[in-house]
């Protein structure tokens, strides 16, 4: 067994989070960023809200052109109406998502017990016409004395990678879309290769190619190229459907650790690991053939999205991972994973 769950687990459910606006109900928090500050372990959850429901109608919210809420409804015996997935809604051909998200600011003392603190801003939003159906997923590194959140950035133009960066949690600098649609999982190493930055990103093919990983160099992580496709999915496997990065990459010595998602066409999501290369990280040196957490527990099956387990956020101390994780689209969780131990159980598989 690679991991050991919480004991605690769920760590926070969605009656613990407050609604960002009066009226609204939190149907989710999930896909933490962490990272520690001032000798606390901190996450950037996910919250995702919606309107309390009518009987007879849906309803959900989208940021306008003045950056006001607005809330859209519509009768569910409406013809021109598609919720056949919970994350959605489609109106006359147009998809909008059935809750909109926001970041959330929580910290803890001994990384289980969490609570919003009380000298920080604790909630970021979508700002501006990229961000009008929210911003999602937010992965966290440190790197040149400040912090640097990649996240998803939502709207009808598409699905793009944000970038905002802050010395204290108190002031933040955005810098706006880094990388266009269709593009996310987004996630920074957290040092330079070569004086440059890398990343790690997912664009998301339509009929040609695929939900592939991809790596890129920037020198200012801003502008981003020689992108290159470095992790593909594998068909008849535990992540044929679609692969996506977690947290910033682990340096080791036998080569740069990443813990990934994976799904299948049952949109069961798994994660694994792969290990690339430390001087060249296009080049992978191994990959997990068995998930090295999976969805078992109660809390991981059923939910607003059963059968997930997902990853952006981590926490190294020596040897062990500290990973939170979101499970069914729902709450949040946290496993302890040797680094050593993946290592070994990837090595002796390539």
């Amino acid at each position: 067994m690679l991991c050991t769950r919480f004991a605690e687990n769920p760590l926070i459910l969605t009656s613990d989070i407050r609604p960002s606006i009066e009226g609204m109900k939190v149907e989710c928090v999930l896909n933490p960023g962490a990272f520690t500050f001032q000798n606390k372990t901190w996450l950037l959850l996910r919250v995702a809200e919606r309107p309390h429901q009518e009987e007879g109608f849906v309803s959900f919210p989208i940021l306008n052109k003045n950056g006001s809420v607005e809330i859209l409804k519509y009768e569910v015996t409406d013809p021109d109406l598609d919720m056949s997935d919970a994350r959605m809604v489609t109106y006359k051909g147009k998809m909008y998502l059935s809750t909109m998200s926001h970041l959330r600011l929580v910290c803890s003392d001994d990384g289980i017990r969490f609570y919003e603190p009380k000298d920080f801003p604790t909630e970021i939003f979508g700002k501006g016409e990229l961000e009008t159906y929210g911003i999602e997923d937010c992965r966290v590194i440190f790197i040149e004395g400040k912090y640097a959140l990649t996240f998803t950035e939502v709207s009808a133009f598409g699905v793009g990678v944000g970038l905002i960066t802050t010395e204290d949690w108190v002031h933040f600098e955005r810098a706006g879309m880094i990388i266009p649609p269709h593009n996310k999982d987004c996630a920074l190493f957290e040092e330079k290769i070569d004086d440059k930055y890398y990343c790690l990103h997912r664009p998301s093919g339509i009929d040609l190619g695929g939900n592939f990983i991809w790596q890129a160099s920037s020198p200012d992580m801003i502008h981003w190229g020689q992108h290159k496709c470095v992790l593909k999915t594998r068909p008849g496997m535990w992540d044929c459907a679609r692969i996506g990065a977690g947290a910033a990459p682990i340096k080791t010595k036998d080569g740069w650790l990443e813990i990934y998602h994976g799904a299948d066409f049952n949109h069961r999501y798994c994660l694994g690991a792969v290990l690339f290369d430390l001087k060249d990280p296009s080049i992978v040196l191994a990959r997990s053939i068995e998930p090295i957490l999976q969805p078992e527990a109660e809390y991981e099956l059923t939910g607003f999205f059963g059968n997930v387990v997902f990853t952006n956020g981590h926490i190294i101390v020596g040897d062990t991972v500290h990973m939170y994780y979101g499970a069914s689209d729902e709450v949040i969780c946290g496993a302890t994973f040797s680094i050593s131990q993946i290592l070994s159980t990837l090595l002796n598989q390539a």
